[in-house]
């Protein structure tokens, strides 16, 4: 056994400390060069000149800024060019060897022009690029074209009427039936809604000029005007008798104005002959977000699109049960008329 195996322990243990005495020299031999360093740059900071060699040169660039220089965007032969990607062009699926180009081929998606896709930064390159939205606003790239909008501008869009959709009618069915004549001509009267009534007794009777009635569902909605004797065919006695007909006046604010002549006591069953309805319209506004949200406006009523909106250019003239009549005023005092189906959009 040599002389190293035997003393391993004392050999690895004087190669730790020659190591040790070596890293410390390195360590103390960095810490004073680097304080030398230091001092070093200090001197040199002190000898800096803070002026600038070519200080013409500088006085030259910021008068350069003082000119007025316009950028203007290339082009060939009435040709705009891109200066980043150059001239676009489209495979041509009925020529692959041949793209398409949109400035001198015929148009790729008629009646749309090429130019109107270039000029709107819009991606003619779909099959059904003419149906889809870019600024998302409801109407397609075709109906932005028709109506000479932006179709990258939320706020620029045909006109709304042409997206107000007809859900359905809502009518409420109701009865009014004048009663007695008092001898100084006031009367008492009955209001039937089907499942909610409204009643004038002979206790409080509703003199002329009177609004009536007290409660709900017809709280102050008529007034009596008056009333008058005519001769009128009798289908019971088969000749003419002489009927009291009582005239009342609506006050409901879409029917305010409007007078309905009812004959007096006429018989509980020819209740159906003279029934009234009020009808409402259940519409949406399938644009700007507003798309499936249902509001209601009531016939001969004036509205808005956006229906919160404050610019109420709109009024419902008739509601039936297939369809709507809409009236819109223009500028200059002139107005339209739509027609729109139920369940459809309205026609420009």
């Amino acid at each position: 056994m040599s002389w190293l195996s035997e003393n391993y322990e004392k050999t690895a243990l004087g190669v730790c400390f020659v190591s040790a005495i070596g890293l410390a020299f390195i360590g103390w031999s960095k810490f004073t060069s680097s304080d030398e360093d230091f001092q070093s740059l200090l001197m040199r900071i002190g000898k800096n000149d803070p002026s600038i060699s070519s200080n013409d040169g500088l006085l030259k660039t910021l008068s350069s800024f003082r000119h007025f220089r316009e950028w203007s965007k290339g082009g060939k032969e009435d040709r705009p060019l891109d200066l980043f990607t150059g001239v676009p062009l489209f495979l041509n699926k009925s020529n692959i060897d041949r793209p398409i180009d949109l400035v001198t081929d015929s148009p790729v998606h008629p009646p749309i022009p090429n130019t109107w896709w270039i000029e709107n930064h819009v991606d003619p390159g779909f099959g059904n690029s003419p149906k889809l939205d870019a600024d998302q606003d409801g109407y397609s790239n075709l109906e932005e074209f028709h109506a000479n909008t932006n179709p990258n501008n939320v706020k620029s869009h045909p006109p709304l009427i042409g997206k107000l959709q007809f859900n359905q009618l809502e009518a409420v069915k109701w009865v009014l039936r004048p009663g007695f004549e008092s001898e100084d001509g006031s009367y008492t009267f009955e209001y039937d809604q089907g499942s909610s009534k409204n009643r004038v007794t002979a206790v409080k009777p509703i003199s002329k000029g009177e609004l009536f009635f007290d409660k709900e569902p017809a709280k102050g909605r008529f007034k009596l005007i008056g009333s008058e004797k005519k001769n009128m065919y009798n289908e019971v006695f088969k000749q003419d008798t002489e009927v009291t007909i009582v005239k009342v006046e609506d006050q409901r604010p879409n029917k305010k104005g409007l007078i309905y002549e009812i004959p007096a006591m006429f018989a509980l069953k020819d209740a159906s002959k003279h029934v009234k309805v009020d009808k409402t319209a259940v519409l949406s506004l399938e644009a700007l977000g507003y798309q499936g949200k249902e509001f209601r406006v009531e016939e001969n009523t004036t509205f808005a699109l956006p229906f919160e909106s404050e610019n109420k250019i709109y009024k419902i003239k008739n509601i039936s049960d297939d369809n709507l009549t809409v009236e819109v005023k223009l500028e200059g005092g002139k107005s339209k008329i739509h027609k729109i189906s139920k369940g459809k959009l309205s026609a420009q």
